[in-house]
């Protein structure tokens, strides 16, 4: 049974994505704000989509540029990349977990809020 264990651990560990990454979790925006503006970054290279995000006039902007400076930083510190050479491989927002909220209507019934989060991912990529 360890035997197994070991092999399964070493398999994954060896097939693991060594690309620089990044993740942001509970990001207080909605992923479906956040997935618009990560369609316009995806497959451009490092500068290009930082231009690109601090020319946006998108709320979701701010947090995608720290999770994309993070994963360079990443990329620089950790593997010996040049951020001259990398470019956005794959980027995508989940859903994190909503905040319920209760707005009062009229006649004592209620209205539910709901206040969603998001966990954005970028993953880098050198160019060949």
């Amino acid at each position: 049974m360890a035997k197994n264990l070991r092999e399964k651990t070493a398999k994954i560990a060896e097939n693991k994505d060594k690309r620089p990454m990044a993740v942001a979790k509970h990001v207080r925006i909605s992923p479906y704000k956040v997935r618009i503006v990560l369609d316009i970054i995806r497959g451009k290279g490092y500068r290009e989509a930082i231009g690109i995000l601090e020319n946006t006039p998108k709320s979701a902007s701010e947090p995608i540029k720290k999770v994309l400076m993070s994963a360079a930083a990443n990329a620089e510190n950790n593997l010996g990349m040049s951020k001259d050479n990398l470019f956005v491989a794959k980027c995508f927002a989940d859903q994190g977990p909503t905040l319920k909220r209760v707005q009062p209507v009229s006649k004592g019934r209620a209205y539910r809020i709901l206040k969603r989060t998001s966990h954005i991912t970028v993953v880098l990529d050198a160019r060949a």
